[in-house]
């Protein structure tokens, strides 16, 4: 019996896992392809991110979105940690090629999500990424 509840919740958490992922690629496929309304579906009106160069609203991701040229992105290391039933915390690294603002802005970067489900659709509320720094020297 113990096997099959371990195995049971494996699989819930994997499907959750996989869900939630795909929400994550929408949003980064979204930005990437500067499409402002599939943006939109996926992350909360009110969002917050939270970045190196500073605090991002809505208005600002739309912004910043038109200043991005991102030819690719891959996600890897993905985990996700669900806090209730309506929210999950993602981490995960990214490995992006693209500019931003005409300035090389390629390489691997550290990020994070929260995710909250309301009226049964899951948006992003919260983003963070902060580029991986060069080893010193």
């Amino acid at each position: 019996m113990t096997a099959l509840f371990a195995t049971m919740a494996v699989s819930i958490a994997a499907s959750d896992k996989d869900e939630m992922m795909t929400k994550e690629k929408a949003a980064w496929q979204a930005f990437k392809d500067k499409k402002g309304d599939a943006f939109k579906k996926v992350v909360h009106a009110s969002m917050i991110g939270v970045y190196a160069e500073g605090i991002s609203d809505m208005k600002k991701e739309m912004d910043d979105m038109q200043k991005w040229d991102m030819k690719s992105f891959a996600i890897s290391d993905y985990n996700v940690v669900a806090v209730g039933a309506d929210t999950t915390i993602s981490h995960y690294k990214v490995t992006i090629e693209g500019t931003y603002d005409g300035k090389d802005a390629s390489g691997i970067y550290n990020a994070g999500s929260v995710w909250k489900k309301q009226n049964g659709e899951w948006q992003a509320i919260f983003h963070t990424n902060v580029k991986e720094a060069k080893p010193a020297s």
